[in-house]
């Protein structure tokens, strides 16, 4: 099931987020979130876009979230989107069914374009976006650190509208 996120899901959606930011190089951040960072995450994208869980067997298996992909309102209808699946969560469509939700709702606020910045080595990254029909529009090389490594930025779109 995909469902708005709430506060009592912060602790589940900080782990999840946490083991990606301290074990992967799925994302270039190394600072872990708190599970208050999280509710205040949840209540502003509530309001401003949308902040969406899996939910399976009374557990949260993923989230997905999107904002304005950059500042300034000539990037007004471009956004940028995470989205992260429990480890054991992948291969069950959480993740297919929660970028459909968020597409959805981000073409129903009258968003054009959906970005997604993967890192370069996150080749199941890249594959997963490709199969929901982004295509890599830039790579910047160099443009991350993490573990002690410069990392290069896949960007991939998908024009929603």
């Amino acid at each position: 099931m995909i469902r708005n996120a709430t506060s009592g899901d912060a602790e589940a959606v900080a782990a999840i987020w946490n083991h990606y930011i301290r074990d992967t190089v799925a994302t270039f951040n190394s600072a872990e979130k708190t599970v208050a960072e999280v509710i205040a995450t949840i209540s502003t994208r509530q309001v401003q876009r949308c902040f969406l869980v899996a939910e399976a067997q009374g557990r949260v298996q993923g989230f997905a979230t999107y904002d304005q992909f950059r500042g300034g309102i000539g990037y007004a209808h471009s956004m940028e989107h995470t989205v992260l699946l429990a480890p054991e969560a992948g291969g069950h469509g959480f993740g297919r069914a929660l970028m459909r939700a968020v597409e959805a709702h981000a073409t129903s606020a009258g968003a054009h374009v959906m970005v997604a910045g993967v890192t370069a080595e996150n080749a199941a990254g890249q594959d997963f976006h490709t199969k929901l029909g982004y295509v890599q529009t830039g790579l910047m090389p160099q443009v991350g650190r993490k573990f002690g490594r410069w990392m290069d930025l896949v960007l991939m779109q998908k024009i929603l509208s």
